[in-house]
């Protein structure tokens, strides 16, 4: 197939993404379940710290969202960032990293099932967990079938209810604070995060083991290079995106956690509750706790549906880069110019979470294997830096582009510090066996990369 060829047919995946849809999911990408739900856990682990350690991973994904960035206002027409990196490091390194990341992806929508399940219970005990993910499986792949406007809709809608949550957490805690509202643990104010501040209140050790819980609170923001291809005017919308990254991580990220400690001394914050349940209750909002379950499952759902979103785009990027006749059906367009064949497929693997979760044994090993996925992302995130390394230095460079400032220091600072993250992980009781894990997959599924062909299909 020539490259001609390939980007004619690229060209015709829908273009039904509204500007409006792109800047809610990206907003909505940067908030998931477990800024409501592990929000205390973190501020138990690292104190009033974390908001130095959110806001250092938040400056290196922004790093690495603005090198993507710049490949993709040069080259909006490919359907997925992962294509970048065969494009630039061949395509060795690009069979490694579509599987890798398609794989992962999976991965994270069958524990995305298996949380909605949960949240469903929370209402509706006695229904089976099997049918609840089913049913949640079978309407958001309908969804996905239609039409990319009716994806970007949902996605707007879901990316709402995060940010009214968040905004009205952080409305309440102000008012709260300049009020001196009484709580059973004391004053409502501003003194509980700097009395006795201490960015290191638990050790260096703990400071540091903190950077890993945090770091998996941003994986997904990758996926705003999705949805900028399948938008009428990418080269408009992409920068808006990426450049207003640092705004929502400041204010959705530290702007919560810091109302929170406002709210309740850091040392009084219990590690197992949500602390927007918390707050929500002290103003004597009846059932609070059925309220943010249903944010968590709106954030759930909207992860799912993002998924299989992402799931379908690279798989059928992978199958137009692969020899494999198998996979040659995946590469067709439906009549609404989306890859349904490869997003029914990504559906189908998804079922399986449903017999998962019903099985203990193997629910178990589902719980390492979509931990070790999780690591995965870094090294993800590693290669993105490493294409864009080889696409600064490549003739499609596009000096007048979207460009990263000074990549000579930020790309290997970026990258130093995920090689910094993976490294911790081995020095952490929950984390080190999936890191091993990880490990274990980049040495086995490399050498099997290694011996791919040097040329992707679409090279040829």
């Amino acid at each position: 197939m020539s490259q001609e060829n390939t980007h004619i047919e690229e060209q015709q995946l829908s273009k039904g993404l509204q500007n409006r849809h792109v800047q809610l999911i990206a907003i909505g990408g940067t908030i998931g379940t477990g800024l409501f739900m592990g929000a205390g856990n973190s501020i138990h682990f690292a104190g009033p710290g974390i908001l130095a350690v959110y806001a250092i991973i938040g400056a290196m994904m922004f790093i690495m969202m603005r090198a993507m960035g710049e490949m993709l206002y040069q080259d909006p027409s490919q359907p997925t960032f992962i294509a970048y990196m065969t494009k630039y490091l061949g395509n060795r390194v690009g069979f490694f990293a579509r599987w890798s990341y398609w794989l992962t992806m999976i991965f994270f929508g069958m524990a995305e099932l298996t949380a909605i399940g949960k949240y469903v219970q929370f209402w509706f005990p006695s229904m089976p967990e099997w049918l609840i993910q089913i049913i949640f499986l079978v309407a958001l792949t309908g969804v996905n079938l239609i039409a990319v406007a009716l994806f970007g809709e949902m996605e707007f809608w879901f990316s709402m209810i995060k940010v009214i949550a968040i905004l009205a957490l952080i409305v309440t805690g102000l008012m709260m604070a300049f009020g001196h509202f009484q709580t059973p643990v004391g004053t409502v104010s501003f003194g509980n995060v700097f009395n006795h501040f201490s960015l290191v209140p638990n050790g260096w050790g703990n400071f540091i083991n903190s950077f890993q819980m945090v770091m998996f609170a941003f994986v997904g923001m990758e996926f705003i290079g999705m949805t900028v291809a399948e938008t009428k005017d990418p080269r408009k919308i992409l920068p808006k995106a990426i450049n207003q990254i640092p705004f929502r991580v400041l204010f959705f990220y530290l702007g919560a956690l810091f109302v929170i400690m406002t709210i309740y001394p850091w040392k009084q914050i219990p590690a197992h509750q949500s602390p927007f349940v918390m707050v929500f209750e002290l103003v004597g909002l009846k059932g609070a706790a059925a309220i943010i379950n249903f944010v968590v499952l709106t954030a759930a759902a909207s992860s799912f549906n993002s998924i299989l979103f992402s799931t379908s785009r690279n798989f059928y990027s992978l199958a137009k880069e692969s020899r494999a006749k198998f996979l040659q059906p995946f590469t067709k367009l439906s009549s609404r110019g989306l890859p349904a064949k490869a997003l029914l497929f990504s559906s189908l693997i998804s079922v399986s979470s449903a017999v998962i979760s019903s099985i203990p044994a193997i629910n178990d090993a589902f719980v390492f294997v979509t931990s070790a996925a999780t690591d995965l992302f870094l090294m993800i995130y590693i290669m993105i830096l490493w294409a864009y390394w080889e696409y600064r230095k490549s003739s499609s460079y596009m000096p007048n582009g979207f460009l990263l400032k000074a990549p000579k220091f930020f790309v290997p600072l970026a990258v130093i510090f995920f090689v910094f993250v993976y490294v911790t992980l081995f020095f952490n009781d929950s984390s080190v066996v999936p890191a091993i894990g990880a490990t274990v997959w980049l040495v086995v599924f490399g050498i099997v990369s290694y011996f791919q062909p040097k040329k992707a299909v679409s090279e040829e």
